[in-house]
């Protein structure tokens, strides 16, 4: 009988240790790049990107032009070449492929590098903002809405009217 209510007494125990940690949780959401488009700074480190995004897209064009204009002349001459020739155009039209693919790679890694430092200091911004508001408002957890699909959530824990009223925005 004793046993029985030591079990009782833990067993209630523990389900009021697990009511009051549930009590203190509490769980927000927020857009974070719709807030972050809104800043701004953004619509500035757009065009930046953009300018930065058409040299490469420029030169990329040059490079597609040379290669098809090449390779037309190929297939136009390649039966009155001799295996030589044929060869030496095939292995310049295949070095051309290469260097249009490296550099089409290498600017993708140049364009993500530059928009991750130009879009940093926005994000810092951002995340200072959004927990201050958080901790005002006492919520342990903050979730991104656009990185989870968030299928049920009441209108009071959305955070966005919150921070942008913090930052200043409209």
């Amino acid at each position: 009988m004793k046993k029985l209510f030591k079990v009782a007494i833990v067993a209630v125990g523990i389900l009021m240790l697990g009511n009051f940690a549930k009590a203190q949780t509490k769980v927000g959401y927020i857009n974070f790049q719709a807030l972050i488009s809104q800043m701004p700074e953004a619509k500035t480190i757009k065009t930046q990107l953009d300018t930065y995004s058409k040299q490469f897209t420029d030169e990329l064009a040059v490079m597609q032009n040379e290669l098809q204009t090449k390779g037309k002349e190929f297939q136009a001459q390649s039966a009155t070449m001799t295996d030589a020739i044929r060869s030496a155009k095939q292995t310049e039209l295949q070095d051309l492929q290469n260097r249009l693919q490296s550099y089409n790679t290498t600017a993708q890694q140049k364009f993500e590098e530059r928009s991750n430092e130009l879009i940093k200091p926005l994000t810092d911004k951002a995340r200072a903002a959004l927990t201050a508001v958080a901790k005002e408002k006492g919520y342990t957890y903050v979730l991104d809405s656009s990185q989870v699909q968030l299928l049920v959530s009441p209108d009071g824990d959305d955070m966005m009217a919150a921070v942008k009223l913090k930052m200043g925005l409209k």
